[in-house]
């Protein structure tokens, strides 16, 4: 189990109560799908019961078992060409750039529901994937996705604060580390800033900072926001959503980080001692309310194996391959059958599984719609100055 003080839970408890899945906006109704791009992404690979020799899959960085992989490619001659990317927009723009070559794709809650909109997944043939009976009913049936048509449920998390617990300054509570500027230049001289480089994640912290919705499309509040991340800038050392953990916190290049709460375990174990029972590192969800996101197995219309790309979801959701990727990656599994073979610690950890009264202050991610560009412009007015 987790020492205490591993996770900080703040006494402030916001009225944002949600149940997982139930944060987004559901479609007011299910995109058509293009019936020449489905039939397409339907056939089979080279026979009724042949796998394709190659499947491509793009997920995000650190976020998989290598050895499920691995044993995946033996067991089934299946060679996967494995890419990664760094936040849902960049996934997003890459298709819509005309990457047509992947199979399987891995986008969070929000933008499943906008790719749904745009016609770029397939919807599943559930016979192919018949390990959906092992998860949890309450990560089934989100609003956006109603009735899993499009995708099934990987793993889950929350999006918080990492910090240093050795270099001297009170452990955070709330948003006013990153963004107050009187409070962020403490951290930035203890060792350095990081913000994940995702503008969803940065605005949605920088609205909670404020006291709004991270679903707030008001363009005014939004602003707001902007000047909140633009007044500390100059105090950020570094935008990394794609190995911070690794580069940045585990060598102590940073002090402080807008952080995944599984990207703050790794930092946490990497550099836990034994002999203390200590850490460098700890996670805390802040008083103001975070977002809580699930991520998704999808695949692209596009898609020419799409058979194998459904049994390769399917082998995912394996009891024993979940496990074996929650106890890799550290992020809270949807596979209810998983739970069994997910070490203790994990189960235990409060920062991967919340308890309730956590919970009660997050905030799924819902559409965008017309606001993002609104987020896009915001966004390239952030980068460029």
């Amino acid at each position: 189990m987790f020492p205490k003080n591993w996770l900080i839970v703040p006494l402030l408890v916001l009225s944002l109560l949600v149940t997982a899945c139930g944060g987004a906006a559901a479609p007011e109704e299910t995109p058509k799908e293009d019936p020449e791009a489905s039939a397409t992404s339907a056939d089979a690979p080279a026979g009724e019961n042949e796998l394709a020799t190659e499947l491509s899959v793009y997920n995000w960085a650190d976020y998989i078992d290598e050895q499920a992989i691995t044993q995946y490619e033996e067991t089934y001659g299946v060679d996967v060409i494995y890419d990664t990317y760094a936040s849902n927009e960049d996934l997003l723009a890459k298709l819509q750039a005309g990457a047509t070559g992947y199979d399987v794709i891995f986008p969070s809650d929000y933008m499943v529901e906008q790719m749904i909109a745009l016609g770029m997944l397939a919807k599943l043939d559930k016979n192919n994937i018949p390990n959906m009976a092992n998860l949890g009913e309450r990560f089934l049936n989100a609003p956006y996705d109603p009735g899993n048509v499009y995708c099934m449920p990987y793993q889950w998390g929350t999006t918080g604060i990492a910090y240093r617990t050795d270099v001297g300054l009170e452990p955070p509570t709330s948003w006013a580390a990153l963004f107050d500027p009187a409070e962020a230049k403490k951290w930035a001289e203890a060792g350095g800033i990081n913000f994940l480089n995702d503008q969803r994640e940065l605005i949605a912290a920088a609205l909670k900072y404020k006291g709004y919705s991270l679903n707030d499309k008001d363009e005014a509040h939004l602003n707001e926001a902007k000047e909140v991340i633009l007044a500390v800038k100059p105090l950020v050392k570094t935008f990394n959503s794609e190995d911070y953990s690794e580069s940045l916190m585990i060598p102590g290049e940073i002090a402080i980080s807008h952080s995944w709460n599984g990207q703050a375990a790794t930092a946490y174990w990497e550099t836990y001692d034994e002999a203390t029972g200590t850490s460098q590192w700890a996670y805390v969800i802040p008083s103001e309310g975070a977002m809580i996101y699930q991520d998704n197995m999808c695949i692209p219309a596009t898609s020419q194996r799409k058979a194998t790309a459904e049994h390769f979801i399917n082998y995912l959701l394996e009891p024993e391959v979940g496990a074996a990727i929650t106890n890799v990656t550290y992020y809270a599994s949807a596979n209810e059958a998983a739970k069994p073979f997910v070490s203790e610690e994990i189960l235990n950890d409060p920062s991967i599984y919340p308890p309730e009264e956590v919970m009660n202050k997050l905030e799924w991610a819902e559409k965008l719609d017309e606001t993002m560009f609104v987020y896009d412009r915001i966004w390239t007015e952030i980068k460029s100055q």
